[in-house]
């Protein structure tokens, strides 16, 4: 969006923001905030139409960004943004007949699941503040097979890494962030990358561990780095060199 915008929104000093690019950041923010909350919702166990329309309208109504808006402008294209969500939703609970498309399962995990998800991967895996090889100050293991983050943003070897877990029988993974919300997701959504926050992957099994640093490395313990080795052998084209 800033793209489309002269200067792509940059004030003549090139260093502040216009007041239309000022515009645009809070909404994002505020959509941010909304689908948080929407996403505490467990998708198998949703309650009743009534009931789930009126917590999307909560989620409308009353969720809340950790940015804070500045001024009158930030705060009226926040209102614009909820009204315009809490529209949609009292537009689809007007439609007698709706189809929608089913999406993969993602949930935000609550503050509990989270402590124990970690708790359970640091006795695991050795796991420390969520930070993992090579970023430990111990030794990377032989067995640890560490790649350079780039192979993850090819969507085949994302595949690859979901094609291991998913002939193993996994089903969904816990996504654990190191700052923003954790989740519980289909492994069809799963993609161990850096998104500006380092991120640990595993499932109940706890037979496998992935790691994407702020270093631009993806690290592998386990099933994946034992079955990735074992059946694609040009992904030694993508092993990380060491600092």
């Amino acid at each position: 969006m800033y793209a489309e915008l002269p200067n792509q929104g940059r004030a003549i000093d090139d260093y502040h923001y216009t007041p239309e690019a000022r515009r645009i950041f809070p909404r994002y923010n505020i959509v941010e905030a909304m689908l948080g909350q929407v996403e505490r919702l467990d998708p198998d166990r949703l309650p009743n139409f009534a009931d789930l329309s009126a917590a999307l309208l909560r989620a409308a109504n009353d969720a809340q960004s950790l940015v804070k808006p500045q001024g009158k402008a930030e705060a009226e294209v926040i209102r614009d943004e909820r009204q315009m969500f809490a529209a949609a939703i009292r537009g689809w609970t007007s439609e007698s007949d709706i189809d929608i498309e089913p999406l993969g399962y993602r949930r935000v995990l609550t503050a509990e699941e989270s402590s124990d998800w970690r708790q359970r991967l640091q006795e695991r895996w050795g796991l420390n503040v969520l930070a993992w090889h090579p970023m430990l100050a111990t030794p990377v293991p032989a067995e640890v097979l560490v790649l350079q983050e780039a192979y993850m943003w090819d969507e085949q070897g994302a595949a690859r890494v979901r094609q291991v877990l998913q002939d193993a029988g996994g089903r969904r993974v816990a996504e654990l962030r190191e700052y923003g919300a954790d989740y519980l997701v289909d492994l069809d959504l799963f993609a161990p990358r850096y998104t500006g926050a380092e991120g640990v992957w595993s499932d109940n099994s706890l037979a496998w561990i992935a790691y994407a640093s702020h270093e631009g490395t993806v690290a592998f313990g386990g099933l994946l780095a034992t079955a990735l080795t074992a059946r694609w052998p040009d992904v030694r084209r993508w092993h990380w060199s060491g600092w």
